[in-house]
């Protein structure tokens, strides 16, 4: 089997610094909404306060789980930790999925029976919880594609920007108008927000942890590709996974002709192969594997699906 192609992979930084402000300002804002919601007691807030709980638990993990990704790779863990930042969205898109039905159910419970809310008390707390998350968003938004785990991360933090827009919407209904169920409406919009987004990030993460083909990597057009190459009679046995953001990986069985294996022809096309994935795709694959083969070969492999 030839050898994985000798590329310097840089594996990205983990932006430790970046989730290490975000998480201090939401724990900042945190600690006043949990004030707020026991103050005002109004549902907009109290489920933007638990909505805001699970950011923070989810920026302590993604926070940890960057930690993690800096670790160099060893003999057990060839990879390192790299899939700590999958596994740490994974978790954060199902928790948010939890907050979001449990806003839901709870916001049309409380449809029925809304409480008083105090108006001028729930716009200060809802202006605070909208500046920090503010805040916070300008410092993520710089890098919020590098990553599973700043992607979570922005997306958790947007939520929290607009719940505390909702918030303070819902207080100035009720100081204008009286309308008590401004509150409740705004809880509700909160959990409509929350949902899709979660579902989004947890087919993504899933999709990974499934190995599925990478995101803009057509398998059967790079077969075909391949085909092309000078001496290759045919490709099989073909697989792609993402490993973690900007690590995807490849591998398949080449068969080429048998005289390719005594007149040096193989070593070239070994390289080719490598130079085609790595560099014709949009999506660029430096960490491939080929195993170049003669046609007699694949009557002793075990069958398998590709």
């Amino acid at each position: 089997m030839s050898p994985v192609g000798s590329h310097d992979h840089h594996l990205p930084h983990g932006h430790r610094g970046r989730l290490t402000a975000a998480f201090t300002i939401t724990a900042a804002v945190l600690l006043a909404q949990v004030v707020g919601a026991w103050v005002t007691g109004s549902l907009a807030l109290l489920v933007d306060t638990v909505h805001l709980l699970t950011d923070a638990a989810g920026l302590a993990m993604a926070l940890f789980a960057a930690h993690l990704v800096e670790r160099p790779p060893s003999a057990r863990r060839t990879w390192g930790y790299r899939r700590a930042e999958v596994i740490a969205a994974l978790a954060q898109a199902g928790v948010l999925l939890a907050v979001g039905v449990y806003v839901l159910v709870e916001g049309v419970a409380r449809l029925a029976a809304p409480p008083e809310v105090p108006g001028p008390e729930l716009v200060v707390f809802g202006a605070i919880g909208l500046v920090g998350n503010l805040a916070a968003l300008a410092i993520l938004a710089g890098q919020r594609t590098a990553s599973f785990n700043l992607r979570a991360a922005f997306l958790e933090v947007v939520n929290d920007a607009l719940g505390s827009l909702a918030v303070v919407v819902a207080a100035v209904v009720i100081i204008l108008t009286g309308w008590q169920r401004a509150d409740v409406v705004a809880g509700l919009l909160i959990g409509a927000l929350i949902l899709p987004r979660a579902l989004r990030l947890l087919r993504e993460t899933v999709s990974v942890l499934l190995e599925s083909s990478p995101p803009g990597l057509d398998l059967d057009e790079v077969r075909a590709h391949l085909l092309q190459l000078d001496h290759v009679e045919d490709v099989h046995d073909m697989h792609a996974s993402l490993i973690a953001t900007g690590l995807p990986v490849i591998s398949a069985h080449v068969v080429v002709g048998t005289d390719c294996f005594t007149d040096g022809h193989a070593a070239r096309i070994l390289d080719q192969l490598q130079e085609c994935v790595a560099e014709h795709f949009d999506i660029a694959v430096e960490h491939s594997t080929f195993q170049v083969e003669p046609h007699t070969h694949p009557a002793h492999e075990h069958p398998q699906h590709a």
